[in-house]
């Protein structure tokens, strides 16, 4: 059942959209395309690759539609986090959290967008792994999962904590949506894990698209890539 107290409002979103424009516009120079690949009615789950800190609201400045996006927990602490909490973003405990993603299916339900970065961690961003977290909202709700390419925020040599100079070219690219459905004559973790094998393979067809036709390629992976716990451990199966 949905929880209003926790549930944000749709507005929370709508004062905060022009700081990811001035980030993406003026701080940045930022290229985005696919915009019309994005429903402009219903749920939406937008998941993007992951190579900075920064992917998350230059993701957000770049859609032309609202969403809530799923961030950690520790950045939720002092004045950013409740500038976060105020503009709607939804905090994830990264060791392992199932009440956000009951939260997260509220607001799909609610005709909402979600933006999630499903590899979890910060890396070379080909979306080589992520986790069942997304595939179990997809498959729980009526949204479509769109994939989103996001480049330039990080380059090759730079330390995954580096902030972008200013003037930096990114490219942020949303491609055609994914409808998934379960199988009926599979148990709920098998399409879970099947839908979450489609959207990663989707995501990283995507991702090089982007990267071949924009030119901008992806920084090397600064570490082995770990599959993340955040949002991996789902509410239970429903068959």
């Amino acid at each position: 059942m949905s929880d209003p107290a926790r549930t944000p409002a749709g507005w929370t979103v709508a004062w905060s959209r022009p700081v990811g424009r001035f980030l993406n516009n003026v701080v940045y120079r930022t290229a985005v395309t696919g915009s019309s690949n994005v429903p402009a009615a219903g749920p939406v789950i937008f998941a993007g690759n992951h190579i900075s800190f920064l992917d998350g609201p230059v993701m957000f400045g770049a859609s032309p539609r609202p969403m809530h996006i799923l961030v950690k927990k520790e950045m939720f602490k002092g004045f950013l986090g409740r500038v976060l909490k105020a503009s709607g973003q939804l905090p994830v405990d990264r060791r392992g959290d199932r009440s956000v993603l009951q939260l997260s299916k509220d607001v799909l339900d609610a005709g909402r967008c979600i933006g999630i970065l499903p590899e979890g961690t910060r890396g070379s961003g080909t979306a080589a792994g992520i986790s069942n977290g997304v595939a179990w909202l997809a498959l729980n709700s009526d949204a479509v999962v769109v994939p989103v390419a996001i480049l330039g925020t990080r380059q090759g040599g730079e330390h995954l904590d580096s902030i972008p100079r200013p003037g930096r070219r990114l490219h942020v690219s949303f491609g055609k949506p994914l409808t998934l459905c379960r199988n009926p004559d599979e148990t709920g973790r098998a399409s879970m894990d099947g839908a979450a094998s489609e959207i990663r393979d989707t995501l990283a067809a995507h991702v090089r698209d982007t990267v071949r036709l924009s030119g901008l390629p992806l920084p090397a992976a600064d570490h082995p890539h770990h599959r993340s716990t955040a949002v991996a451990g789902p509410p239970a199966d429903h068959h």
